[in-house]
């Protein structure tokens, strides 16, 4: 890196600033130094979502948070022992100090490997009839309709794209000359697409069965009807790092009760709330998922994926969530496709 410090924050900065940091610099981490850029410890995406998932404020010190045993090399080590380094602890990024523990760069594994392809395949379901979004979806698939001048769905693959993941499965049914038309083998769009054709309703994991080749590595699932610029990367790295068989994006949602909330005990009034606002996490429709995944779902039958980790949960498997921060919006009805529209170039210019 030519200006370290652009990803180097202060003890006392809030969790705010190094979300900035993280997000503005592309490197997926930000370097905890002291003023005279000493390492003391590192703070990455996954730390942040760990912390909001604990109710956590933007605003707060990272103090409590950051990783204070930090991984990092010395500046006389061998490339070769340094790519050993970052395999054995399974991290990307590797501080490199000097003799003193003075931050002197940010060394990135994948640029040592000269590779920014990902092998990880992103299985988009886009097979749905889109009924509520009738009259537009009469003649075409949901995830074809235009938003900022192009189908929802090529937004979804160029995203993809843009973190390096460029092999892409497409589960299709209703109209899906539509979508085989468009993208035929994706090689216009820089990745490479196969399809899966479901000759009747799969569920948004049962399409997974119908699989060629079981993936040999983690996948991403995700609903094609959905416009979100959550940074891919960041996703797949959370869940290798927690060693998870499935994560779930999941969003905050809020809902307000029209009435008056009487507390009771027994037939006695405790208390009254007016309106109160009730917060829930939900699914995202965006998930990721080990190979083995697919030996728990059953062969051409309807299976949705709350079902697959519900079964996960019973087995005792890890199963997590993985907060989004990001803009997220799932285009259902007609208010929110004219919604996605207005939005649109603010968020993916």
């Amino acid at each position: 890196m030519k200006d370290i410090k652009k990803v180097a924050i202060a003890p006392t900065a809030t969790i705010k600033e190094a979300m900035q940091i993280i997000d503005n610099g592309a490197m997926k981490i930000a370097l905890v130094t002291d003023k005279n850029l000493k390492l003391l410890g590192t703070i990455s995406d996954g730390d942040i979502r760990r912390a909001l998932l604990n109710d956590i404020s933007l605003n707060d010190s990272i103090t409590n948070i950051y990783n204070t045993k930090p991984i990092r090399a010395y500046i006389d080590t061998p490339v070769d022992k340094l790519k050993k380094l970052a395999k054995h602890h399974n991290i990307l990024r590797v501080p490199i100090v000097d003799e003193n523990e003075k931050l002197v760069a940010l060394e990135l594994v994948e640029e040592m490997d000269n590779s920014l392809v990902k092998p990880n395949k992103a299985i988009l379901m886009v097979g749905g009839l889109g009924t509520r979004l009738r009259p537009l979806t009469d003649n075409t698939p949901k995830p074809m309709l235009h938003v900022g001048g192009k189908p929802i769905l090529e937004t979804i693959v160029e995203r993809f794209a843009t973190y390096g993941f460029i092999n892409i499965v497409m589960c299709i049914g209703y109209k899906s000359h539509v979508i085989q038309d468009y993208f035929g083998d994706g090689s216009k769009f820089g990745v490479s697409i196969e399809y899966i054709l479901e000759d009747k309703r799969m569920g948004t994991a049962g399409a997974l069965s119908l699989l060629k080749e079981r993936p040999e590595d983690p996948f991403f699932v995700m609903n094609g009807d959905l416009l979100t610029n959550v940074n891919f990367e960041h996703f797949c790295d959370y869940h290798i790092a927690n060693h998870s068989k499935g994560t779930m994006c999941v969003r905050e949602y809020d809902f307000q009760v029209p009435f008056g909330v009487v507390n009771l005990k027994g037939h006695n009034i405790t208390s009254i709330e007016e309106k109160p606002v009730h917060n829930f996490f939900v699914s995202a429709g965006i998930y990721m998922l080990d190979p083995s995944c697919i030996e728990m779902i059953p062969q051409d039958e309807f299976y949705d994926m709350p079902t697959l980790f519900e079964k996960m949960i019973e087995q005792k498997e890890d199963a997590i969530s993985f907060p989004l921060r990001e803009y997220w919006l799932d285009i259902g009805r007609i208010e929110e496709y004219e919604k996605a529209n207005n939005e649109y170039h603010g968020v993916f210019s």
